[in-house]
């Protein structure tokens, strides 16, 4: 990674986005190679597994509640200014949580978490050598270190996004119960909603867990500059992960408006 001055001007951070995009896509391709290939510790996936499930699972939980709630109580205002008639509220709900909020919003707060704790784990090693000890052993740190966090950020993540999905739903219900007086039965409202949407949520479940770990990855191998620089890399990461979130949302929601078939508003 190219060298990096505190105030960079356009120019440079255009230069530096380019070459993080190619660093990151590099990183990316090798992941794949040894996903296949490679010879992981045993036991080291089910480790990282259990540990970003772990340090993830309450604050998605709690974060996702909070979400939910503060979407249909905001929907329900407009709803009752505007037609009142909280009918399709549930049903429409549903549908923009399982097609893009429980999976977009979501992964924003566990790149926080678990893209940080990535870059900081990886980062920590670069500056202690340890990384260059795996070289001279030769073990690749691609294999070594980034595929076990890939695997079990793609399936944790998706799991831990699936979840607050259940729970950012649980929440609205109760709001749109306590609020508007919207029955459960009211609320559950499956009309809008087909596996067309499932799919497409799913899909980018997968896609953002793939990208916290990659993006978290590379930041943590590009560590230089000691504590400091462990520190610019857990932030970085934060950063680039919750980017590349925003622009794979962008890219999956188009190509999915015109090739998964929708009912309804959305």
């Amino acid at each position: 990674m190219a060298a990096r001055t505190k105030d960079p001007s356009i120019i440079d951070a255009a230069k530096n986005v380019v070459t993080d995009a190619r660093d990151v896509f590099r990183v990316f391709a090798r992941t794949l190679y040894y996903l296949f290939r490679g010879k992981r510790e045993k036991g080291e996936v089910a480790r990282q597994m259990f540990a970003i499930g772990n340090e993830s699972l309450f604050f998605m939980c709690i974060t996702m509640a909070f979400i939910g709630a503060i979407i249909t109580f905001q929907t329900g205002l407009q709803s009752r200014k505007l037609l009142p008639d909280f009918s399709l509220m549930g049903a429409t709900y549903l549908k923009l949580l399982v097609r893009d909020l429980a999976a977009s919003v979501g992964a924003l707060p566990l790149a926080t978490r678990v893209g940080a704790g990535i870059a900081a784990e990886i980062g920590s090693m670069v500056v202690t050598d340890q990384v260059d000890a795996l070289r001279m052993c030769a073990a690749d740190p691609i294999d070594y270190l980034v595929v076990p966090r890939f695997i079990a950020c793609v399936v944790m993540g998706t799991v831990i996004l699936i979840i607050g999905g259940f729970v950012a739903y649980g929440s609205g219900l109760l709001v749109a119960n306590l609020a508007f007086d919207v029955t459960p039965s009211t609320f559950n409202n499956l009309m809008y909603l087909n596996l067309g949407d499932v799919a497409l949520g799913f899909f980018k479940c997968l896609t953002y867990g793939a990208a916290i770990a990659v993006v978290s990855a590379q930041r943590g191998l590009a560590t230089f500059g000691g504590s400091e620089g462990v520190g610019w890399a857990t932030t970085e990461a934060v950063v680039g992960s919750s980017f590349a979130i925003i622009v794979l949302n962008l890219i999956i929601s188009t190509f999915g408006y015109f090739l998964v078939p929708s009912v309804g508003p959305g």
